[in-house]
């Protein structure tokens, strides 16, 4: 078993597929929650929707886990800072540094306009001599709430997209250089950060099923046309191996034809991940379908789909050298 997670092309490893993963859920958790307020579905008052309370947690925590594995992998972590102020517009972690400081800033401006309330009692409370001046300059934000939300959402779609632009920059793997790995990585992404908001939202808030609550089913109805839309980029870009010629067709059968890294794509992301969610959703009675256990169950599939995506796309990625 060894061998499957350490062979000699092997550049990038597990804690790389983790952090695509984290990052994926993050950007896709803050476009839908975007959506969701700005459909009005969130109410007058957005800071006591469940769905937003949980994006206000999950959103931040699973960039920041993601980031510190990344940070950590590298050879000298402490040398990280170094990239932090150090651009380089040719380099694609560059870039992305750069697109990540912009992401937590503008996400953390818009959590703060939302949850300002909540904020101001805690720093009034442990804080009391920065509260007042914190609370005036969100008060200066909330005047261009409308453009932050818009910034922060192109950002969110930038950063799931990245994922894959991160993967496709390296040449030397001919089925990591394709052009459809971002716009997959984005679509995938989209649905893990969605999936987990379910998840999260059913576990640790009062809300029930899709039935009971307007903002989780809002997130239910962009569960399957993402789905599809997953199905259909794993087509093309599988298609795009196969008529692709010499290295890439190579690559198109070691990654589909055998062994540990097909099984986990048949299984864990074609199986776990769209199959058995797609059935279950066919063949289970509506009143059951909307409930919280069958949700939870369905958000974890879809999740550990996306999850075996990551790894899959990463290893099998890297199995064939041009």
């Amino acid at each position: 078993m060894s061998n499957v997670f350490d062979f000699p092309s092997l550049v990038w490893d597990a804690p790389i597929a983790l952090y695509l993963f984290l990052l994926g859920i993050s950007a896709g958790a803050v476009t839908i929650t975007i959506l969701l307020k700005r459909s009005g579905i969130a109410g007058e008052n957005p800071a006591e929707n469940a769905v937003l309370r949980c994006n206000a947690w999950l959103a931040p925590t699973t960039i920041i886990i993601g980031l510190l594995l990344l940070i950590f992998h590298l050879t000298k972590p402490w040398t990280f800072w170094y990239l932090m102020f150090n651009y380089h517009r040719t380099s694609i972690m560059s870039v992305g540094v750069m697109l990540f400081q912009l992401y937590m800033l503008f996400l953390i401006i818009w959590l703060a306009i939302i949850f300002k309330n909540n904020l101001f009692l805690f720093l009034y409370r442990f804080f009391p001599n920065v509260a007042k001046l914190t609370i005036k300059i969100i008060d200066l934000a909330a005047k261009f709430t409308n453009l932050i939300e818009i910034i922060t959402l192109l950002l969110s779609i930038a950063l799931g997209a990245y994922t894959g632009f991160l993967l496709s920059a390296l040449i030397s793997y001919p089925m990591l250089n394709s052009p459809v790995l971002p716009v997959l990585f984005l679509v995938s992404g989209t649905s893990s950060g969605i999936t987990a908001l379910i998840f999260c939202t059913l576990l640790f808030s009062k809300e029930k099923s899709a039935t009971s609550s307007i903002s989780i089913a809002f997130l239910h109805k962009y569960e399957n046309p993402l789905v599809f839309a997953e199905i259909f980029l794993l087509f093309a870009f599988f298609f795009g191996l196969y008529l692709g010629g010499g290295q890439k067709t190579v690559a198109f059968y070691t990654a589909l034809s055998g062994g540990f890294w097909a099984s986990v794509f048949w299984i864990g992301v074609v199986g776990l991940g769209i199959i058995i969610p797609l059935l279950l959703n066919m063949i289970i009675k509506d009143e059951t379908k909307h409930s919280k256990g069958f949700m939870l169950l369905h958000s974890g599939l879809g999740l550990l789909g996306v999850l075996c995506l990551r790894f899959f796309i990463l290893y099998a990625g890297q199995m064939t050298l041009v």
